[in-house]
């Protein structure tokens, strides 16, 4: 009974649609099937997670997770899986150890994690713990001498406050109204050049910058006379550290300074013990390792090759980013959309599609560096700017591009899709849309939204597009985390997610026209992608 009404509906769509879009609802039927009853999506993401752990780029992490993509796509039938260099990336970095305990006045081990392309302590260290207060460069003088085998504590003003609001959230019916209601471009009203957020970002960086160069100053003064480590604290609370990059990873550049970041709890408990006169000792034994002696990186890229003579060699790419941070295995952080995107492609190759256009898959590397890995690749494959005349050079692959689908917003279902302001799709979508209404997927808004993959597609005219998925506690718990973890996925969701967009990229592979776009940006050397 429950097979016969979820094929009522579908039916019900097609004669509605068969006017506008060509809908294969059979297809769609089938593609439901495979991607709601058949998944693989939380196997893929287990060896994408536990089974190959943290995903640095260029780490030996990351290139057995690559390694492990590539030749799983190559299994299930994918032609030209590999690793394709982008370009010089830097070095790769691991650690190999870390255990940081409190042993005096008492002991208690930490929660506690360094920061990225750091160095170790070379051997278990024995510090003493040494309150830094430090807001302009002349602070630093009265440190000096004095930071030889000492662990470095900046005083922080913070006090932990409780949070009564649940970590985890989906939006509403009345917040995906407002995104479906947003003004079209045309319509959007000119936004004041300085607003007052701006305004106050600007005031509060200006504020900033002196105890930034102060701190960064009390850096170099440490390293020249010998001090252990830095400790940091972050916005998390509850055992939760958000953490990240601890200096230049560039191929030439020193190694920096170990900077360990505490769980805000531990990192004001030592604050307040140091502070009222009581010493504090700390157990500090990290080991790092520097790896990536080429200093090249790779995206993962493989195919499902066109078949029509005519548009085989059009292209329909979905990707996300399969670099991670340190903290956990990086699952919501992107796992979930590299694992959403080869489940996708793993349904259409289950189901014999022989789509008219080629369907490219690529993971990328360095995105959490500033997109660094699909930006070169569209610089390689579809344009760039000529320097001299700041204007754009085009390759032959920008006219056979079609479109681009992203996944980088946690483990959230799918709730509709961005257009990136290209009125264009708007129709095409929400008909591509309406087989998913429940399955919670309803809202097509013009808005933009950034910071992942599909911009480096959108800021050379290319359709480049991110689904709105619920943010479930992407933002308040797993994001940049030690908590990114496997079990923070929500199996339903990812099955959801991985059913709608193979859906979408056999649409783009089957339908008679390329996706239209909007307008080719003006170039600006130097700017976010060039």
């Amino acid at each position: 009974m429950k097979k016969l009404l979820s094929i009522i509906p579908l039916f019900l769509i097609a004669v509605a649609l068969s006017a506008q879009e060509k809908l294969d609802m059979e297809m769609i039927g089938k593609i439901r099937k495979e991607g709601l009853e058949n998944s693989h999506v939380m196997d893929i993401a287990f060896h994408l997670t536990d089974a190959n752990g943290p995903r640095l780029t260029s780490s030996p992490g990351f290139f057995k997770a690559a390694n492990w993509a590539k030749d799983q796509l190559a299994q299930w039938g994918l032609v030209n899986a590999a690793l394709e260099p982008w370009g010089n990336f830097g070095k790769g970095w691991e650690l190999k150890k870390s255990y940081i305990a409190m042993t005096a006045p008492y002991y208690r081990p930490l929660i506690a994690f360094p920061k990225t392309w750091t160095r170790g302590t070379n051997g278990l260290k024995n510090a003493e713990v040494i309150l830094i207060e430090v807001k302009d460069s002349a602070d630093v003088e009265k440190y000096k001498g004095k930071l030889s085998g000492k662990v470095l504590l900046p005083y922080r003003a913070d006090t932990l406050k409780q949070s009564f609001k649940a970590d985890a959230e989906r939006y509403t019916d009345e917040e995906l109204k407002k995104m479906a209601e947003a003004p079209s471009q045309q319509q959007r009203p000119l936004q004041p050049v300085d607003t007052a957020a701006q305004r106050r970002f600007r005031e509060q960086f200006i504020r900033s910058r002196g105890p930034m160069q102060a701190l960064n100053l009390l850096k170099e003064t440490a390293i020249k006379e010998g001090a252990v480590a830095i400790l940091s604290t972050s916005r998390g609370q509850d055992g939760t550290i958000f953490v990240q990059g601890g200096g230049s990873y560039a191929a030439d550049a020193a190694e920096n300074f170990l900077d360990i970041v505490l769980a805000m709890e531990d990192y004001l408990s030592l604050q307040r013990i140091v502070k009222n006169g009581i010493p504090v000792k700390l157990d500090v034994d990290v080991q790092t390792a520097f790896s990536n002696p080429d200093s090249k990186a790779y995206n993962v890229v493989a195919e499902i090759k066109g078949t029509d003579p005519t548009l085989k060699d059009e292209l329909v790419m979905l990707g996300g980013h399969l670099d991670s941070w340190q903290g956990a295995t990086g699952a919501t952080d992107n796992a979930a959309g590299c694992a959403v995107m080869m489940e996708a492609v793993r349904i259409l190759k289950t189901l014999g599609v022989k789509p008219r256009r080629t369907i490219r898959i690529a993971l990328w590397s360095g995105e959490e560096q500033g997109l660094l890995g699909s930006r070169a690749y569209v610089k390689h494959h579809f344009a760039e700017i000529d320097t001299s005349t700041k204007k754009w050079v085009l390759k032959p692959e920008h006219e056979k591009f079609s479109s681009y689908y992203n996944i980088d917003n946690g483990t959230g279902k799918i709730r509709g899709i961005y257009l990136q302001g290209n009125d264009n799709v708007k129709d095409i979508f929400t008909q591509w849309l309406a087989p998913f209404h429940d399955l919670g997927a309803t809202t097509v808004t013009i808005s933009n939204t950034g910071g992942t993959d599909h911009q480096s597609f959108d800021g050379v005219g290319l359709p480049g597009f991110q689904f709105i998925q619920d943010p479930i506690e992407y933002d308040t718990r797993t994001h940049h985390s030690n908590m990114d973890s496997y079990d923070h996925l929500i199996p339903a969701d990812l099955q959801q997610m991985a059913t709608i967009v193979a859906s979408f990229v056999y649409n783009s592979a089957m339908r008679d026209e390329k996706l239209p776009r909007k307008p080719m940006p003006e170039p600006r050397v130097g700017g976010r992608f060039f």
